[in-house]
């Protein structure tokens, strides 16, 4: 089978579902529409990621390759997520961050780092730290959809897109229930990493490790001032955001510098 072929599928009909969901925001036709293309680009990217997984017996953990698995893993979260909650509209920026990682990918091939290479122990906190991200990827695109809301509703009379919304205090729900699921992993995926890695520094993981803590004491923090102060609105919003662009140096960040600027 064609794994180029079905990575362009996969690119086209995520940039079809995004540009559809801008052009008709508030018809519901045209919506549902735009989610099933939004699934068969999530399904054509699990394929082609599938039978890279077969061919080279393991996922590969290179920077263009983890940056697709986990926007893959974003979309898939999200086309889950819209079968009962109000999220498609966040497909306008998921998606074409999914094919443009795809593409990527497809261009820049890296040496094979499969899970193979790791034993059980490290490859559960692997696979904990990508679903985390993905988890907490979604929560900070939510974050930045409140924000524009919060701004709008200001205006009179708000932007079509806006009125298309459900309603604020849905949309912070929303927020909170994604960041919780998104911490359980992240805690898991502490918790594997503090085990099971032998020298942090040995392996250049110490700002990784320094980054990801701080981001889960402020997403724990934003929880828990939820829970006993009611933090929300603006609060939430900009912790959640701060925690997000730790997360995003931590895991992002020390990749780009070990794999492409330093070559380890």
């Amino acid at each position: 089978m064609n794994t180029t072929a079905i990575a362009i599928l996969s690119i086209c009909t995520y940039l079809s579902s995004a540009l559809l969901i801008i052009q008709n925001i508030n018809k519901n036709r045209a919506k549902q529409t735009a989610i099933y293309l939004g699934w068969l680009g999530v399904i054509t990217h699990l394929i082609y990621t599938g039978l890279n997984f077969q061919q080279n017996t393991g996922f590969n953990f290179g920077f263009f390759s983890t940056g697709s698995l986990i926007a893959m893993i974003v979309a898939l979260l999200l086309s889950i997520a819209s079968l009962n909650k109000p999220v498609e509209t966040l497909g306008v920026a998921i998606f074409p961050i999914a094919a443009g990682m795809l593409a990527l990918e497809l261009k820049y091939p890296e040496n094979t780092q499969t899970l193979s290479h790791y034993n059980w122990e490290m490859s559960v906190h692997i696979l904990t730290s990508i679903i985390a991200f993905s988890l907490l990827n979604i929560a900070a695109l939510q974050a930045i959809l409140l924000a524009f809301q919060n701004q709008q509703l200001k205006s009179h009379p708000p932007k079509k897109f806006i009125q298309s919304l459900p309603p604020l205090q849905t949309m912070e729900s929303l927020l909170f229930q994604m960041l919780t699921t998104g911490i359980i992993f992240l805690t898991i995926s502490l918790g594997t990493g503090f085990l099971f890695i032998e020298d942090l520094f040995a392996q250049h993981l110490v700002h990784k490790t320094v980054l990801s803590l701080l981001a889960w004491i402020i997403f724990t923090g934003l929880l828990l001032g939820r829970n006993f102060y009611g933090w929300r609105g603006l609060t939430a919003i900009k912790w959640t955001l701060v925690g997000f662009i730790l997360l995003l140096l931590a895991y992002f960040g020390s990749k780009l510098v070990l794999e492409l600027i330093l070559h380890r």
